[in-house]
């Protein structure tokens, strides 16, 4: 199966990392898009809940695929041996990506700037476009029928 030289390239953290950093060049770059002082205890522990929320989401994908026996290579998508649509795959595609964005969301809480909350759409769009477009065309020509309905009943994001 070919692909687009551009795809799985970069490994998802390292995307959303470079999301991170487009976020805080952006609070810093437009202090005149500061919702709250940054530090505020509220946004804080919102901000450590969110992230909580989105390491646990990733962490029982991850648990998933283990018990599954099929890579969590998001580079190497054609070493996939099993077709994983259980726990928390029932609810989302892309629970590890779901769960890195909570944690970017808790980042962008914790900056407290407007601006910041473009980072979120950026990572949603690059992880789209670099990974999960091309894993899905990987998994429908590895699984056939059986991912035509998994897509049919389970969303993308959520």
């Amino acid at each position: 199966m070919q692909r687009n030289w551009y795809e799985l390239r970069l490994p998802p953290p390292v995307i959303d990392g470079l999301c991170a950093l487009v976020m805080w060049a952006l609070a810093r770059a437009l202090p005149q898009a500061q919702l709250w002082p940054q530090g505020q205890l509220w946004a804080t522990v919102a901000a450590l809940v969110l992230a909580a929320l989105g390491g646990a989401l990733a962490l029982a994908g991850l648990a998933h695929f283990a018990r599954a026996r099929t890579t969590f290579n998001p580079l190497a998508p054609q070493h996939t041996r099993a077709l994983v649509t259980s726990g928390v795959y029932r609810i989302t595609r892309n629970p590890m990506y779901l769960g890195m964005l909570l944690v970017l969301a808790g980042w962008a809480l914790w900056l407290g700037n407007a601006a910041s909350w473009l980072g979120l759409p950026l990572s949603v769009a690059l992880l789209t476009w670099l990974q999960i477009l091309p894993e899905e065309r990987f998994l429908r020509a590895r699984f056939g029928a059986a991912f035509d309905d998994y897509l049919r009943r389970t969303r993308r994001w959520l």
